[in-house]
């Protein structure tokens, strides 16, 4: 009998063959040497069975049969791959050892298990657990291959991720598609994406920009001229900035105050996946898809970088020879000039901005291998460079800076200098070449804050006044600037948000603390992205993301059935640390599984109550095509994943059939399964309303007498769609003390009174109180016992 090596995908299986069977027998499916017989996955062999393996009532979508909850979730053979999965069957036969090479992950380890489970396989299992495909990795993890059993929570954690994202996914989606009679696609993380999405074009929308005035001066003292930006509150009034200017102007001043400060910056943080992607979203316009598959090539096609699927920025002393090693390997590249320059002494145990074993888990940060690179494709090669880049410069000393800190007083009226004076590029040298990377500012405020209060310069020759001496005001001007509505998402600041489930977190330090609880995973963030794209949520206009019709109203419908959570960020981050607790083995599965049955029935009873949205309020307006967000720069990305060039396609173009399929984020429809998503889209395509159901367009019709118009959802209240023709209704969000809820407003347009009742602080205390609409004119409401 042999051992069975499994690996998850056919050049991960060869490159472990050269290694351990170097004169193996190749037969296509696996290769067979002495002691081991290597095969491979090719990704995913089995998944979930659909529904209608359950019932066949379930081939049509009836949303009175939800919700949909297996007792024994059964599995399912992908068609295109069932072949390999019979070779595996029969390997398997004739070993007595399993070896599971999948990759060393979340995703990995579920591929492993669902085949062992499904072909009910009982031998012993060993787990190679490796970072990187060199030679001497491969063969040092065979040395210290891990009991199967070490790993027994986090296939428990992956089992509960997939089961949980089937049944949010095909129950949340047939629900909402039967109700409204319009293909909607719903997951448990990529709801919570698209409502991100939804949010900020809603800031944007609701923005005011207003404009205001900065006063610059510029003075001199000796040979040193310096600007300086004048202190006080905002200035409003174009006339008042334009006395100041012309008060100070050619006068003589004092220097009030006059810091010297030296500073140290340190190079960036070692790479993680979603550091990655951000960073080439940024300069490249990559899409995260596409930057992953270029970072998995680099791993598994020409092994010159280690496990791109991370979560970490750092690294283990362990890693700190290898390290050394690759930096050595350097010495014979293109980085050669860079290489020769780093001192390993940097990069030690010690150094806590590298080596910080608390902060890895799974897996180290990306780290360029000993491996030579070559024959690398452009964009790869353009990854490749920022990894070794980001490697090279923590193997030099800080930048170091001077920050002269002035403020010049002329005529009373105060300027506040700040001049950061480089005296040492340090790490800044590896990017010199790219002078804009170079200057990459380090401070948590962007340079674009409406807010500054301050002109920061960077200089590289000497700077120098005396506290003492005079100044002269050579010029001055009134500066008029507009404040700025928040940004667009790009792939790389959805990623970002995604990261921390949405909160605005700059802090480094609580941006790792939140990893444990984003949206998603490193490895799964950029296919969800894509699903949002595939179903017709989202397009892209170059690098900015830009939501359909379709994928508001997808929100608003969610939103307006009472199933808040289902969009909510931070309780799906809560569902993503949990999942790791499942992994480290310190929460329980069952439990958590018990409390998503729990909530997938709640979504189909909120679902059942809520009245039709007409399907007319899902398409794009007549003639109008999906319109960017207020932008002053004309954009135009370079990669074209996801790009849709030119036109936007509208909510309709940009969904392809096989989005029909409603199961967990991120995995294509194929086959058959795409087919009979279609056949239930079919199904539930336009049937007449019920009688006595009115279709409406948003939450509820208007109430004010003689208005066509229905309510829709603002940013602080509930107004009319027609209040641009006139219709003052609206119902503010924030009343006594509680929060009202699309489906409070619709009992009180439909009703005039809300169906539950809250707890209320007046002037009387707290109290139990329904609202009651007293005025359909205006939509003021009271709260009745």
């Amino acid at each position: 009998m042999k051992t069975l090596v499994i690996a998850e995908k056919p050049d991960m299986g060869r490159n472990i063959a050269a290694v351990i069977e170097p004169k193996a027998k190749n037969a296509r499916t696996y290769i067979e040497g002495e002691k081991y017989i290597i095969t491979w996955a090719i990704g995913h062999l089995i998944g979930l069975a659909e529904p209608d393996a359950y019932d066949d009532k379930y081939k049509k979508w009836n949303i009175q049969d939800l919700p949909i909850i297996p007792e024994q979730f059964k599995l399912k053979p992908n068609p295109k791959t069932k072949d390999q999965l019979k070779v595996i069957a029969e390997l398997a036969k004739r070993s007595d050892l399993l070896i599971n090479a999948c990759d060393a992950g979340r995703e990995g380890q579920h591929i492993f298990c669902l085949i062992q489970q499904h072909l009910k396989l009982r031998q012993p299992v060993k787990r190679l657990w490796i970072s990187d495909l060199t030679p001497e990795t491969i063969r040092k993890g065979f040395e210290e291959l891990k009991d199967g059993s070490e790993y027994d929570n986090l296939s428990k954690a992956a089992r509960a991720r997939s089961e949980a994202d089937w049944l949010i996914g095909m129950n949340g989606s047939r629900a909402f598609t039967t109700k409204h009679n319009v293909l909607l696609s719903v997951g448990r993380v990529q709801t919570p994406v698209l409502a991100l999405v939804y949010d900020r074009q809603k800031e944007i929308d609701a923005f005011s920009s207003a404009k205001f005035y900065d006063v610059e001066a510029t003075f001199k003292q000796g040979d040193t001229e310096y600007k300086g930006l004048w202190q006080g509150e905002r200035i409003q009034d174009e006339e008042k900035a334009k006395a100041i200017a012309a008060k100070v102007q050619r006068k003589d001043g004092i220097i009030q105050s006059y810091e010297v400060k030296d500073t140290r910056e340190y190079p960036f943080k070692l790479y993680d996946l979603t550091l990655l992607q951000r960073e080439a979203n940024a300069k490249f316009g990559f899409s995260a898809k596409k930057t992953l598959d270029l970072a998995q090539a680099l791993y598994e096609k020409h092994k010159v970088i280690s496990y791109p699927r991370t979560t970490s920025n750092y690294v283990t002393e362990q890693n700190i020879p290898q390290m050394h090693k690759s930096l050595d390997q350097l010495r014979g590249t293109d980085y050669a000039k860079f290489a020769e320059q780093a001192d390993k002494k940097i990069v030690h145990k010690n150094n806590k901005s590298v080596c910080n074993p608390a902060k890895v888990e799974d897996h180290h940060a990306i780290l360029p291998t000993n491996k030579t690179a070559r024959n690398l494709a452009p964009d790869e090669a353009k990854i490749y460079d920022l990894i070794v880049r980001r490697f090279l410069s923590h193997f030099y000393p800080p930048a170091e800076y001077k920050v002269h800190t002035v403020m010049t007083e002329v005529e009373k009226e105060s300027f506040k200098t700040t001049v950061k004076q480089l005296l040492s590029e340090g790490w800044k040298v590896i990017y010199a070449d790219q002078k804009k990377d170079g200057k990459k500012s380090r401070s948590k405020k962007d340079k674009d804050d409406e807010d500054e209060s301050q002109a920061e310069e960077e200089v590289t020759t000497p700077f120098h006044l005396n506290a003492k001496e005079g100044v002269r005001c050579l010029r001055s001007k009134a500066k008029e600037k507009e404040t700025q509505p928040p940004k667009p998402y790009t792939e790389g600041t959805l990623l970002k948000a995604m990261e921390s489930a949405g909160k605005q977190i700059e802090d480094e330090e609580l941006r790792d603390a939140m990893k444990d609880s984003g949206l998603g995973t490193p490895a799964t963030r950029a296919a969800i992205i894509e699903r949002l794209k595939h179903v017709g949520y989202i397009v892209m206009k170059g690098k900015r993301i830009v939501i359909t019709q379709k994928g508001k109203m997808a929100v608003e419908v969610i939103r307006g059935a009472g199933v808040d959570l289902l969009t909510s960020p931070e309780m799906t981050g809560q569902w993503e640390r949990r999942l790791n607790e499942i992994a480290k083995g310190s929460a329980s599965d069952e439990a958590f599984m018990a409390n998503v049955k729990k909530f997938a029935t709640m979504i189909i009873s909120k679902v059942k109550m809520q009245s039709r949205v007409a399907k007319e309020s899902f398409e794009e307006k007549p003639g109008g095509e999906t319109k960017p967000s207020r932008s002053r720069k004309k954009t135009t990305g370079n990669d074209g994943d996801g790009a849709t060039g030119g036109k936007t396609k509208t909510a309709n173009q940009a969904a392809p059939k096989k989005a029909a399929d409603p199961k967990a984020e991120g995995k294509k429809a194929a086959g058959k399964k795409a087919e009979s998503a279609s056949e239930a889209a079919k199904n539930t395509e336009p049937k007449p309303p019920a009688p006595g159901v009115r279709t409406v367009s948003g939450i509820a019709p208007c109430p004010r007498p003689g208005c066509q118009g229905t309510l829709i959802m603002g940013r602080r209240g509930y107004g009319c769609s027609h209040y641009k023709t006139g219709c003052t209704f609206v119902i503010w969000k924030d009343q006594f003390g509680v929060s009202l809820e699309p489906e409070d407003i619709a009992s009180l347009a439909l009703k005039g009174k809300t169906a539950r009742s809250f707890r209320i602080e007046d002037d009387g205390g707290p109290r139990q109180a329904a609202f009651v609409l007293l005025d359909r004119e205006k939509g003021e409401i009271s709260a009745e016992e």
